[in-house]
C-alpha cells in the first residue's frame, strides 16, 4: 500500500497533461504514487502518456463518468492511506504534498484537506475553486477565504495559516482513504460541481474534520471542463446546490430554507433574463425541474443519514445572508465578514 496516491482524472486532456504533469512528477516524493484515471478519452492523451511516461499507472474507465463516478470507479482500484484528487489543469509547487500530509498525520480525525489555490493566469490572486478554504452561509451559498462570488483577493500572506473549514476544493483534494470509504465516496448524482462540498458535509456529519493547509500552494487554471459562461455550469451549480441542502441540512428551519432558496434562485433567473443571458435563465429553470425529478431519491439519501445530520451539521457556517452582505453592504472580502457570525 502506498502512503499517498495522486490521482489525476483525465478526459480528452492531453494539453493539460503535457503542460502540468511534469510539475507533478518533478515534485513527487518517494512515498507517493502518480496515477492517471482516464474517463474514456477520445483524443490522443493516453497514447501520448504511454509514449512519454510509460511508467505511470493508467486506470481506464469504461466511459466518461464525469468527476464523481470517474473518481469513485477509479479509487476502487487504488490502495493508499491518502488519496489526492488532482485536477489535470493544476500546476503544483515544490514541497506541495508534504505539509498537507504532515497536517493530516497529526490528527486522525482529519478526513480531508486542501492547499492554497491560486490562479494560474493571475498567480498573485486566489482562484475561484477553493482559494484558501471553503465555507457556506446559512442559505447554503458556498464561498471561500480569498474569494466571495466574483471578487478575488490578492494573496498577501493573510491566509498562510492552517484552519478548519466547511469544505475543501475538488481541484486539489486530499482525502483519508478510510473516511472516503466510510461515506462511500462522491455522490454520482451530482456528476460534477459541488460534489466535493457534499462529500465534505457528509464527512463532517460523521464526525470528521475538514482542513485548509496554508503551507502548501498550487496554481489552478480553472474552467478546463466547463467554462464559467457555459449554461451547463449554471445548471449544475443551481441544481446541485439544492441537492446539497436537501441531503445534508439539519432539520432546523429546513423546509423554510429550501423554499426561500428556491425563491432566491427565481430572482437569479430573472436577473439573467433582464441581463440578456437567456440561456442561463433557462438553465436555472432546467435545474429546478431536474431537482424536482431527483427529489424523492435525494430525500431517501437524507433519511438514510438522519442520525449523522442531527449530530454534526452546524459548525463553520456563516449565519448571515451572504448575498445581502456582498451586494448591499459592500462586504467583498472574507475579512469584511462578521467573525462572530461563524458558527462554532
Amino acid at each position: 500500500m502506498s502512503k499517498v496516491a495522486v490521482v489525476i482524472l483525465n478526459w480528452n486532456g492531453r494539453k493539460f497533461l503535457e503542460q502540468f504533469l511534469p510539475s507533478v512528477i518533478n515534485n513527487n516524493p518517494d512515498f507517493s504514487e502518480i496515477i492517471i484515471a482516464d474517463n474514456a478519452s477520445t483524443d490522443d492523451s493516453i497514447d501520448w502518456l504511454k509514449n512519454n511516461y510509460p511508467s505511470i499507472r493508467i486506470i481506464s474507465n469504461a466511459s466518461n463518468f464525469g468527476f464523481s463516478k470517474g473518481y469513485n470507479e477509479s479509487l476502487k482500484q487504488v490502495d493508499a492511506e491518502y488519496f489526492v484528487l488532482l485536477n489535470s489543469d493544476v500546476e503544483v509547487t515544490s514541497g506541495w504534498l508534504e505539509p498537507v500530509i504532515k497536517l493530516m498525520d497529526s490528527d486522525s480525525k482529519i478526513a480531508a484537506c486542501q492547499p492554497k489555490i491560486r490562479a494560474f493566469h493571475e498567480p498573485e490572486k486566489f482562484e475561484y475553486a477553493g482559494a484558501a478554504g471553503g465555507f457556506i452561509d446559512k442559505w447554503g451559498y458556498p464561498f471561500c477565504r480569498g474569494r466571495i462570488f466574483d471578487t478575488y483577493e490578492t494573496d498577501e500572506g493573510q491566509y498562510n495559516d492552517s484552519c478548519e473549514v466547511f469544505w475543501a476544493t475538488g481541484a486539489c483534494l486530499f482525502v483519508r482513504a478510510n473516511a472516503w470509504k466510510e461515506v462511500s465516496g462522491l455522490d454520482e448524482d451530482f456528476f460534477a460541481h459541488m460534489e466535493e462540498i457534499d462529500l465534505c458535509w457528509r464527512m463532517r456529519n460523521h464526525g470528521w474534520k475538514v482542513m485548509y493547509c496554508g503551507d502548501s500552494s498550487v496554481f489552478h487554471v480553472g474552467g478546463g471542463t466547463l467554462a464559467k459562461q457555459n449554461p451547463k455550469k449554471t445548471f449544475l451549480n443551481f441544481r446541485n446546490n439544492l441537492l446539497l441542502l436537501v441531503k445534508n441540512h439539519s432539520t432546523r428551519f429546513f423546509i423554510l430554507k429550501i423554499f426561500l432558496r428556491m425563491c432566491l434562485d427565481g430572482i437569479a433567473g430573472m436577473k439573467f433574463l433582464l441581463s440578456g443571458e437567456i440561456n442561463h435563465c433557462f438553465a436555472v429553470i432546467h435545474a429546478h425541474f431536474s431537482f424536482y425529478g431527483m427529489l424523492g431519491k435525494t430525500l431517501s439519501k437524507r433519511n438514510a443519514m438522519k442520525k449523522e445530520i442531527e449530530k454534526y451539521a452546524t459548525t463553520c457556517i456563516y449565519e448571515k445572508t451572504l448575498i445581502m452582505e456582498y451586494f448591499f453592504r459592500g462586504k467583498k472580502k472574507f475579512s469584511d465578514l462578521d467573525k462572530a457570525k461563524f458558527s462554532k
